[in-house]
């Protein structure tokens, strides 16, 4: 807003737009709580106390806080497109993100990129970027694009995209890989912070990191890690999302001294979780009630990533703040009553109200280019000693462990009776036929296959299976919906979720991705899974950069030795 404006507004010479009554204001600089009005013009917080309006809310002493904000989230995962992901979150109190495009620009490079950016334009919330910095993510896997220094110089000065998104290679940052570190100086040259991803990192190869001008990390599953990046200097972005669940083993890090540095973010969230829990509101809500001051759990979801992203606009309900305001009856269980988002009314109990754009004309390329004559699931058995797979409930890192398959006419298969099952990734951006296969415990598949063009963080083709009859079908069935889930038994498709967007978006409203992707893990639960999310699970075992053993198209990585390792042990 014009500054002359602004000031004659704070200082009462010009009407309001709108006078917010009988408010209890949750002060995030302060962590006080203090009853008064609140005056709103042109979008922004003019001031409180008493002021001529044009319009004059009562809010009955219900409590307002600023609007929340997610500081690590990648809209691909919510298998939405960005217009079809505000409508969702934003009834639930999520008024800004900080989104990593990494997904789709490892499928379709800078064209995802600015996709991404252009159909998220003019949404009732604010959507800002981090810039990918891993494209790919490592050179163990194939991805449908290459992002160097050159091709992100273009992004960097958009003041959209506010960091450099999580730098997954960490061996570069350590070993000093020219590309990296350029990548590195020409955001901090723009004063934009720069994420982390350094999963277990510790020690000196931790301080090499950080001394690189790496800021925050996502990645930490335990008290021990969390404390040891906060006391090195870093922001700590606590993660709530569908396949990794870290609050409650992270909790304990957070005090009076500490809490400023740290934040919520999901990271990952399906939609059935958006739809029935909610976005970041769940998780300030789920740490009150494991006992955290509910006003400290609104500053992590609020002023804390605003001051982290240098988003001087939002973040609080203060004069000259952007009005993105929540309000709710329950300062102990925060459910979201009303949303406002630059002053205006934009959600009501879980409705929205304020129009949402179309979403833009799908005009992207295809991105499925695979031969499925030519796919081969069979393992030649070279010894019977096998690295295997182990999932971990609830958790993006998985275990691995050496057992003996089974071996039927000189080939290894899946073995039911001790869940050991055949997992496939086929390449899908070059056609180059590339398989990856190996075994996986943890599943419990009792019949049939499950295939998704979801496969962090190149996005091949993920198949997990009982027999490779049924991992074919599944496997089809995602090439022919350009992309999407699946669901295989004797033969046919019992469920699928077309995903035609790079094969990870649907332009469809989530409610209806929600009914399509409830039915798969119903599905999945009837071929004998017990896994809360499935898909989320088998999409997170191609990714290279988590420990511990992980599965691409080049074959078995072993994250920890940063290289691809033999299937089978002598």
């Amino acid at each position: 807003m014009n500054l002359d404006k602004m000031i004659k507004y704070s200082r009462g010479e010009k009407q309001a737009d709108l006078l917010l009554t009988n408010a209890r204001i949750v002060n995030v600089f302060s962590g006080e709580i203090f009853s008064g009005s609140i005056a709103i013009a042109g979008g922004y917080i003019a001031g409180f106390g008493s002021y001529s309006a044009k319009k004059i809310v009562d809010m009955h002493e219900r409590f307002v806080a600023p609007g929340f904000i997610d500081a690590h989230v990648h809209i691909e995962s919510s298998m939405s497109c960005p217009t079809e992901f505000a409508r969702c979150v934003l009834p639930h109190g999520t008024t800004t993100v900080a989104a990593d495009p990494h997904e789709i620009a490892n499928v379709l490079g800078a064209e995802g990129i600015d996709y991404m950016i252009d159909s998220s334009k003019d949404q009732p919330m604010n959507i800002y970027f981090t810039l990918p910095s891993c494209v790919p993510a490592t050179d163990m896997e194939t991805s449908g694009a290459k992002l160097g220094v050159n091709d992100l110089l273009p992004f960097i000065d958009n003041s959209r995209i506010i960091a450099l998104a999580e730098m997954m290679n960490f061996p570069g940052v350590i070993y000093r890989d020219s590309e990296v570190l350029k990548k590195i100086e020409n955001m901090k040259k723009q004063r934009k912070p720069v994420d982390g991803h350094a999963p277990g990192l510790t020690g000196r190869d931790l301080y090499a990191y950080i001394s690189a001008g790496i800021l925050s990390d996502h990645e930490c599953t335990t008290e021990k890690e969390a404390k040891e990046k906060l006391n090195a200097g870093m922001h700590i972005m606590i993660r709530e999302g569908t396949g990794a669940k870290n609050l409650k083993d992270l909790l304990p890090i957070i005090n009076r001294q500490t809490a400023r540095r740290v934040m919520w973010c999901t990271d990952d969230r399906h939609p059935h979780d958006i739809l029935e829990e909610g976005h970041i509101d769940f998780i300030v809500r789920s740490a009150i009630r494991m006992g955290l001051d509910p006003v400290i759990a609104i500053q992590m979801a609020t002023i804390n990533p605003a001051e982290y992203f240098g988003l001087n606009n939002v973040g609080a309900i203060a004069p000259g703040k952007q009005a993105d305001m929540v309000v709710f009856s329950d300062i102990t269980n925060p459910i979201i009553e009303e949303v406002y988002f630059r002053g205006n009314l934009a959600a009501r109990k879980g409705k929205i109200l304020s129009e949402i754009k179309k979403p833009v004309p799908l005009n992207i390329r295809s991105s499925m280019n695979v031969d499925i004559d030519k796919i081969d699931f069979s393992i030649p058995a070279v010894s019977q000693q096998a690295r295997v797979i182990e999932i971990i409930s609830d958790q993006l890192i998985t275990g691995q462990s050496l057992i003996k398959v089974a071996v039927f006419e000189n080939l290894a298969v899946s073995d039911i009776k001790r869940d050991i099952l055949k997992i496939a990734v086929v390449e899908r951006h070059k056609g180059t036929g590339n398989t990856g296969k190996a075994f996986v415990k943890g599943f419990g598949l009792k019949k049939g296959a499950l295939a998704s063009s979801v496969a962090h963080d190149s996005h091949n083709i993920i198949i997990v299976g009982t027999n490779d009859e049924d991992m074919k079908t599944a496997l089809e069935a995602v090439v022919k919906m350009g992309g999407g889930l699946a669901a295989a038994s004797n033969g046919k498709i019992l469920a699928d979720l077309p995903l035609p967007i790079a094969g990870l978006m649907s332009l469809q409203p989530v409610k209806i991705i929600k009914e399509k992707l409830d039915n798969l893990i119903y599905i999945s639960h009837e071929f004998g899974t017990s896994l809360s999310d499935p898909f989320m699970t088998l999409s997170f075992l191609a990714l290279p950069v988590i420990p511990e053993l992980k599965i691409t198209d080049k074959g078995l990585v072993d994250v920890a030795k940063f290289r691809i390792v033999p299937l089978f042990v002598n």
